[in-house]
């Protein structure tokens, strides 16, 4: 049995992976600062990627999509309801550390980091090193 386990953890896509790592490291920022953890959230993830995944294939950088969204539309196309939303873009990050280490030194990102407003998040790192980050609170 612990064989299967482990062959199939190893089988797991490297998203899978990353979402740990990045919960990790977010709810370790918050929690140094005194903020409460967040959970990561698939719907999250779907408008990261996507807006990850435009800004790539159309050659842009915004919080504006190539459509004229912004991050409340994206994310309540995925069918989150939110009561609060935030998002933190960046390019050319060489990992998640360095990722955050640039949000962190931000103020407007490191707000949205430390928001006690958010409860969910989700990470999304696009080919070529632009990252998308969503942090959200869903209508209760």
């Amino acid at each position: 049995m612990l064989r299967l386990l482990l062959s199939m953890a190893l089988l797991l896509p490297s998203a899978l992976m990353a979402d740990k790592l990045a919960t990790n490291e977010l709810n370790a920022f918050r929690g140094g600062q005194g903020v409460p953890a967040l959970s990561y959230n698939p719907k999250l993830e779907q408008a990261a990627k996507s807006h990850a995944d435009d800004m790539v294939k159309r050659g842009f950088f915004s919080h504006t999509g190539s459509n004229g969204s912004d991050v409340g539309e994206r994310v309540r196309k995925t069918g989150y309801n939110w009561c609060f939303v935030a998002e933190n873009i960046a390019k050319g990050q060489n990992g998640l550390d360095a990722v955050m280490a640039a949000w962190s030194k931000s103020p407007g990102h490191r707000a949205n980091l430390l928001s006690r407003k958010a409860k969910e998040f989700a990470l999304y790192e696009a080919a070529d090193r632009t990252w998308v980050m969503v942090l959200a609170a869903p209508c209760r």
